[in-house]
């Protein structure tokens, strides 16, 4: 069938023979000089070249991959400046640089060698207890902050900044251990209602932001570290309080939570690895669930990426904004509640959350606020805290210095481009970076 142009409409006009043959894919000849001026029109490359080109492509997966990389070169860098023996050797680096080389390997290659030992796996472990208790100790640092991490990830997701998780997993720990020792329950249904509990404190309190940011448009990052801090005190001030305080015990400690509100052992003792670790997988698996399967999570994207297109669309706005930070409060208060039903600790003290929930803000933004990536990096952070208490028993490496780590790992997965200008990566072809933390990067 033979196409008219339409007429007033030069834009539309067939191409002629020449241009036809030009574009041609068969026609090599009339293609060559248009190859030559266009690199992406030269002979087709092999699979194993486009595999490499897209591996170092600027991808997401490269641009983690080398993250942690430039991580650990920075690091090796400050244990090297931190040790006064190994900085000693470089005195005199021009006359004999084999000993502050050697020097420096024998420190470096002994902290990350013991990061593994201590995260992973100990090559030297004679008895399936040892050999079992690094990944267990990663699984229980682990379990909480995929929880707070979830929380963080959840309300950016939902355009908000929900730095009150902290506050959060504090009153579900609370309400988790008060019905751990307070109420007399059978075994199961015991620790049933104490996980429930931890999930009502903390959604109450994300509840509070969240009907103030709907009703009165108050800012949730002031709102939430304001309750950050009431929850601290409100920790400090019941501790104390008759009941509530271990009656053997005059200093700030509270009774001990009844075994039967305790989360079981994955093995036993004195490896303390706990179902907690399952609950997270499960809390993962909904959160993905919920984002990306239901109604519920299309609003939420639709409110988190523009509010007033999502009123326009018929979404309230309002009703989103509270079920958001009253499921982020949830799952904060459910991280809370495995470091007192778990084997962190059995009673409350003023840091019984240790900074789990500002812990989950850095783990939201290393798995890039995405649920599984949420998991992914509490296991990398959990691994780092478990294999730095060994790096600091056995290497002599400072505890703060993990935390440099960790921090270390953050910028450089949260600044893309920085890691794109150091390694030379070439735009990624089926994925661009995002960089909006309210879409999900």
């Amino acid at each position: 069938m033979t196409t008219h142009p339409q007429p007033g409409s030069p834009d539309k006009e067939p191409a002629s023979e020449e241009q036809a043959a030009r574009t041609a894919l068969g026609n090599t000849e009339r293609a060559e000089p248009a190859s030559t001026a266009t690199p992406t029109q030269e002979r087709r490359p092999t699979l194993g070249r486009l595999f490499l080109e897209n591996l170092w492509a600027a991808n997401t997966f490269t641009v983690t991959l080398l993250s942690l990389v430039l991580a650990m070169v920075v690091g090796a860098v400050l244990m090297i400046i931190s040790d006064p023996k190994v900085l000693a050797t470089y005195a005199y680096f021009t006359a004999r640089p084999t000993d502050a080389l050697d020097a420096s390997w024998a420190l470096v290659s002994k902290a990350y060698a013991n990061l593994f030992k201590g995260s992973v796996f100990d090559p030297g472990a004679t008895t399936l207890t040892a050999a079992l208790s690094p990944i267990s100790e990663t699984l229980t640092y682990t379990a909480p902050l995929v929880f707070t991490g979830l929380s963080v990830a959840l309300a950016f997701r939902g355009g908000l900044f929900n730095i009150g998780a902290q506050g959060q997993a504090i009153m579900g720990v609370i309400l988790a251990a008060l019905v751990g020792f307070l109420l007399p329950l059978p075994p199961g249904l015991h620790l049933l209602v104490a996980v429930l509990a931890g999930a009502v404190g903390g959604a109450v309190w994300g509840f509070i932001p969240g009907i103030l940011k709907a009703r009165t448009g108050a800012h949730e990052v002031i709102n939430t570290i304001m309750l950050n801090y009431i929850a601290v005190y409100f920790l400090t001030w019941l501790i104390v309080q008759n009941g509530v305080q271990d009656p053997r015990r005059t200093d700030a400690i509270s009774r001990r939570v009844d075994a039967s509100a305790q989360l079981p052992r994955l093995f036993d003792d004195p490896l303390r690895a706990h179902a907690g670790i399952i609950l997270a997988v499960l809390a993962t698996w909904a959160v993905a669930w919920l984002l990306n399967r239901s109604t519920l999570g299309f609003e939420l994207r639709a409110v988190g990426a523009n509010p007033d297109a999502a009123r326009t669309a018929g979404i309230s706005v309002t009703r989103t904004y509270v079920l958001i930070m009253v499921f982020a409060g949830a799952l904060a208060g459910l991280g809370g509640s495995q470091m007192v039903l778990g084997t962190t600790a059995a009673a409350l003290t003023p840091l019984v959350v240790a900074q789990i929930g500002f812990d989950g803000i850095l783990v939201a933004l290393l798995g890039r606020v995405k649920p599984w990536g949420v998991a992914m990096a509490a296991l990398l952070f959990g691994a780092l805290q478990a294999g730095g208490n060994r790096m600091q028993s056995y290497a002599s490496i400072s505890l703060e210095l993990v935390t440099v780590l960790q921090a270390l790992i953050v910028i450089f997965i949260a600044a893309p481009a920085l890691v794109k200008a150091i390694f030379q990566l070439r735009a990624a072809r089926a994925a661009r970076l995002q960089t909006s933390l309210a879409k999900g990067w």
